[in-house]
């Protein structure tokens, strides 16, 4: 059994060497927009609506998978027109069973060319599957079905692992996952089945911690990811960093947060050097200047 640190060698992009863009570029900005699909029969993945008399689990959970439901109705329509204006190929992190259930939802993002990254089939934590092997190759069968290519990338619902997930994540062909909020840099990752880069997702630059679990103000996403910007910035003109930004069509999707996804766009495109990239074109990057060991 593999524990993480026995996947990696310590180091940090402040003291390695440094990664640089082409063209002058100097922060890669990954989007990811997270799709989701939300069983009626279990309990609901997040709340926003607290029960009555303290009923935590009770099933079904209407008002929270409603709460949900509106992100594929409204807020993903809202988000890809946003990022339609700025001209933006966000990364789809999509749970594969989406594709079955609503694929007029989907079909639209696949023709406007985002990219899909594998997110599990069905939104429930990997401790709760008994056979990932299958779940995974389940997950890449349905993907590959509705758009023509295998994916490359994985994530976990919530980011979760078992300690032998990997394997089964490289077994399944994967070349990178998004599970490990570990550096402002992607990395190599040992695995049993050959080595796997750990991409720099966002953990505290997503709007589930913000805006659901803190219930923040609708703009607060947007004052921390400047301020995340900002420091990163400064330190890309050393060696590139990598800020990604996840969202969600029911939250930030919802009409008195979109405003401020635009004007997050607005800011970072004031500065020179930016450029936004999917997670395929951050690992044909990274590997290109940093082979596998």
């Amino acid at each position: 059994m593999l524990e993480p640190r026995d996947r990696y060698d310590y180091s940090s992009p402040f003291h390695r060497a440094p990664l640089k863009l082409p063209d002058g570029g100097r922060l890669i900005v990954w989007p990811i927009v997270n799709i989701e699909e939300w069983s009626i029969q279990r309990p609901m993945p997040r709340q926003v609506s607290s029960p009555p008399g303290g009923q935590t689990g009770a099933i079904p959970d209407i008002p929270n998978w409603t709460w949900h439901e509106y992100g594929m109705r409204v807020g993903i329509w809202r988000l890809l027109e946003t990022f339609e204006k700025f001209g933006i190929k966000p990364t789809l992190s999509i749970n594969a069973k989406v594709c079955e259930t609503l694929p007029q939802v989907v079909a639209p993002l696949k023709n406007a060319g985002w990219e899909f990254m594998a997110h599990c089939y069905e939104q429930m934590s990997i401790h709760t599957i008994s056979d990932q092997a299958a779940m995974i190759r389940q997950t890449q069968d349905v993907l590959e079905k509705f758009t023509g290519t295998r994916s490359e990338g994985w994530l976990g619902p919530g980011r979760t692992q078992k300690f032998d997930t990997l394997e089964h994540v490289a077994a399944a062909g994967f070349k990178w996952f998004a599970d490990w909020v570990i550096d402002d840099q992607p990395m190599w990752v040992k695995t049993e089945n050959g080595p796997l880069v750990a991409m720099p997702y966002a953990v505290e630059l997503n709007d589930i911690p913000v805006m659901v679990g803190g219930q923040h103000e609708s703009d607060a996403l947007m004052k921390r990811t400047i301020d995340a910007f900002d420091q990163l910035y400064a330190e890309s003109a050393h060696s590139t960093r990598v800020m990604a930004i996840a969202i969600h069509p029911y939250v930030t999707g919802a009409a008195h947060r979109i405003r401020y996804l635009r004007e997050t766009l607005e800011y970072l495109n004031r500065h020179a050097g930016v450029v936004y990239w999917n997670g395929d074109q951050i690992y044909r990057w990274f590997v290109s200047q940093t082979p596998a060991p």
